[in-house]
This record gives structure tokens, C-alpha cells and sequence, in this order.
């Protein structure tokens, strides 16, 4: 196949491989880079933090493929190709009343990609996942064909496809649905929480609420431990608006752009406590009607923030606990990160429903997203990190994940192998890989 060479790597700049990348112009394209290669994976927007986009053979970039093909304004139903990215969907949707039913924390995704993560929201104790909301899709498979999946139609390919990291073949289009909103505007409810139990009990509290999240400070100690501020969020209904205010109008600021890698000793144990200190003494209780993109996508506000932790990139390490271990689970990771004295200043805790996926990675409990630079401390710290996670029955988030080994995802995984086997018979060759598919033995 015709591409070119390029070094390409995930959100977190770690790690980089030098790839042939092919452009999926259309689905002729896709089809003949299938036939082509012996080895590729479909590439979104290259959001996935680590290694899962890349393949070193062919890695085949979906972008090209973004057209919104059908828009039922009435129904609230989307179709759209597989490269389409949520920020234009959202654009799209808004001014006729309809946002995303479950979106993650930037709009700098494409739906295929959304899918293969089957990403979770701070509405997941309510909604579920994406793959919860999708309809159907098409999906071009190793032998060349192109085959339609739902939960009724290929209902086991459908199910393996969500979460599966693009290894049962490339997604070419989705159908999914939307939700009804009245307003561009968010009503939130900031409440402070002095340590962990404080947090979880407030969450526990607070599932009437459809969206919540909370930042934690990941380097307090002691009585300390797990304090937190906790964001919860309604759409606003017109009602509870000024008047003329909360127009369905899109929000398009003028971002800021980090310019240069930071150097290293920028980030360090001094430089994230005094953030954190800061974050929660400002972090001010009450309620505040505040715009949608500011609640879901703070960190699209400043393009390339993944240069902030400097040319070493960084890991993202995302972990769910059961709830039954999660307040144990919890306090023994936060207790480790904080006498590692490498702490995150981009450390979130959500609440999770139930939910039983093959590779998709919400389960029942409590999930901690905690970013750290790409260091050899870090790397060692973090597999510490997977010996807690794994002893109280947890799981890593594979969309994050640049490092973690085969035997981690066996056991975090029990649906592993209804996964591995619906892969065998539509891909027997394994012909769709990639880096990270390859280290885990997927």
C-alpha cells in the first residue's frame, strides 16, 4: 500500500514508533489496505494515550472518512463515518437541541475511536457507556468484506468491536443516539470533600445527579488522604436561566496553545503540591451556571497540554476498583503515589455503574485516572501500582495504557476469552495488531 513514513506515537508522546502510514481516503482504501497488509490498525485522532494506534507495518488514519451521513433532528439519531470527530458532531447537533449521550473528556475524538474505547463519561452511573448509545455500525473485516453489527445483528462481533481496540477489524460508520438538551449551559454543584471517605460518601450521595467527577489531590497524606473537590451536573432547562441566556449555539473559544516542551524538573514533587494546594483552597462550594464545554472539556481550552510534561511525554495510568474493594483499593494506591512523591496534578475520580463487556473497561466501583511523566521512577511506581489494582480485583483502562503487561489484562479481563475467540474466527491470521495488542498478547 502507498504511504509514508512516519513517527508517530499516542497522546502521552510515549512511546514513538516510526510507522507507514496509509490515509483512508474511502472505503475502496480501507478495503485495499486490508488485502495489502499482513499487519495494520485503524487509527483515529490519536487520543488513545499510549501505544494502541500504532503499527509499525501499515497504520491506516481514519480522519479522512468524517462526514456526517444522516442527522435525524426529530428522533435524535446520528450517522457518520468513522473519522468524524465529536467536536464537529457537537456543532452539528446543539443548535437543533441534541448533545452526545455519553462523551469523554475531549471533543478531539473520532467516533470510530470512541467505539473501540467504548469511552465512558462522568455520566456512567446513569448511561453507561458509548457503545450503550450506538445503533449499529459497519465494519470491514480481515477476509475483505464488510459486514453490519448491533446488538442484534453480529450481536457477538458487535460486542467484542466495543472496547476491542480496532482488533476485530476497521469501523467504517456508526449510528448512535443522542439526548435531548434545552440549553448550552451546565448547572454545577461544586462540593469539597477533606479526604477520601468524604468524597466516595458524597458520590454515593450525589447518583441522583447525571454527571460527576471529581479532582483529587493525589500527594495529600494523612487525614488528608484523597481530598478532593467534587463537580456534579445538570443541563440547564431554559427555566432556570436569565433571560435570552443558554442559547443552543455552539462554544468556540480562542484556545491557547502550549509551544514548546517543557524541561523536565518543571513538573516535580514542589511544583504539583503547590498546584494542588492551590486547585482545592480555590475550589470554592456553591453552585455556578457555566457553559458545556467548560464542564466537559476544560483541557481542550489549551491545545498540545500534552507538551507540558516534556519530550520524555507521559503515561496516563486509569484503574477501576470493585466497589466493594474501592475505599481499601483506593487509599493504598493514593497512600503509594504519595510517598513516591510523583503525583499528578491531573488526578480524577469517577463513580462507575455496572456494566459487563468483553474488553470494554468499566465495571461497578470507582475509577482514578492519575498522569505521570515517562520516567524510569514513574514506570517502576506504576507497576506497583497493577499489584494493588490487581490484588482488589480491579483493571486498567487499555485506552491509556503504554506499559503494563499480558498477565495484568488476563486477570483484570474475565471476559477475555469470549473476546479472543469471537477475534479467532473473524480474524484468524491476527491480522489486525498493534503495538500494544502485541505486548499484551491480545
Amino acid at each position: 500500500m502507498p504511504g509514508r513514513r512516519s513517527i508517530l506515537s499516542g497522546w502521552g508522546n510515549y512511546p514513538r514508533a516510526a510507522v507507514e502510514l496509509v490515509s483512508a481516503r474511502d472505503v475502496e482504501t480501507v478495503l485495499a489496505a486490508i488485502r495489502a497488509c499482513d499487519s495494520l490498525i485503524a487509527r483515529g485522532n490519536g487520543r488513545a494515550y499510549g501505544d494502541a494506534a500504532l503499527n509499525p507495518r501499515a497504520t491506516l488514519s481514519m480522519l479522512p472518512r468524517r462526514r456526517i451521513v444522516a442527522f435525524d433532528a426529530e428522533a435524535g439519531r446520528l450517522t457518520c463515518e468513522a473519522g468524524a470527530l465529536l467536536g464537529d458532531i457537537i456543532d452539528a447537533i446543539l443548535p437543533r437541541g441534541w448533545f452526545v449521550p455519553v462523551t469523554p473528556g475531549t471533543k478531539f475524538v473520532t467516533v470510530g475511536g470512541m467505539i473501540a474505547a467504548d469511552v465512558h463519561g462522568k455520566n456512567h452511573h446513569v448511561a453507561g457507556s458509548f457503545g450503550d448509545h450506538v445503533e449499529g455500525l459497519e465494519l470491514a473485516l480481515a477476509d475483505g468484506s464488510v459486514v453490519r453489527c448491533s446488538p442484534a445483528e453480529n450481536a457477538e462481533l458487535f460486542a467484542a468491536t466495543r472496547g476491542g481496540m480496532g482488533l476485530t477489524g476497521v469501523i467504517l460508520s456508526a449510528t448512535f443516539r443522542l439526548i435531548p438538551i434545552e440549553t448550552a449551559v451546565i448547572r454545577q454543584q461544586t462540593l469539597r470533600a477533606a479526604n477520601l471517605e468524604e468524597v466516595m460518601a458524597l458520590f454515593e450521595r450525589s447518583q441522583g445527579w447525571t454527571y460527576s467527577v471529581a479532582w483529587i489531590d493525589c500527594l495529600a497524606r494523612g487525614a488528608a488522604l484523597g481530598r478532593s473537590l467534587l463537580y456534579l451536573g445538570e443541563h440547564a432547562r431554559r427555566r432556570e436561566l436569565p433571560r435570552g441566556e443558554g442559547r443552543l449555539q455552539p462554544i468556540h473559544k480562542q484556545p491557547r496553545r502550549v509551544p514548546v516542551d517543557f524541561p523536565s524538573f518543571v513538573l516535580n514533587r514542589w511544583s504539583v503540591r503547590a498546584f494542588n494546594e492551590l486547585y482545592f483552597r480555590n475550589g470554592r462550594p456553591g453552585q455556578a451556571l457555566i457553559d458545556y464545554d467548560t464542564y466537559f472539556y476544560p483541557l481542550d481550552a489549551l491545545l498540545e497540554w500534552n507538551r507540558i510534561y516534556g519530550r520524555s511525554g507521559f503515561v496516563q495510568y486509569q484503574c477501576v476498583l470493585p466497589k466493594a474493594a474501592s475505599a481499601a483499593g483506593l487509599t493504598a494506591i493514593l497512600n503509594r503515589v504519595a510517598r513516591a512523591g510523583t503525583g499528578s496534578f491531573l488526578a480524577v475520580l469517577k463513580l462507575f455503574g455496572a456494566q459487563d463487556g468483553m474488553l470494554s473497561f468499566p465495571m461497578e466501583g470507582y475509577t482514578l485516572a492519575l498522569d505521570f511523566r515517562a520516567t524510569p521512577a514513574a514506570l517502576a511506581l506504576l507497576t506497583e501500582l497493577d499489584a494493588i489494582v490487581a490484588d482488589h480485583g480491579g483493571r486498567i483502562y487499555l485506552a491509556k495504557d503504554a506499559r503494563t503487561g499480558a498477565a495484568m489484562v488476563r486477570r483484570g479481563y474475565p471476559r477475555l476469552a469470549a473476546f479472543t475467540s469471537v477475534r479467532d474466527r473473524t480474524d484468524p491470521q491476527g491480522r489486525f495488531a498493534s503495538l500494544q495488542s502485541q505486548r499484551l498478547g491480545l
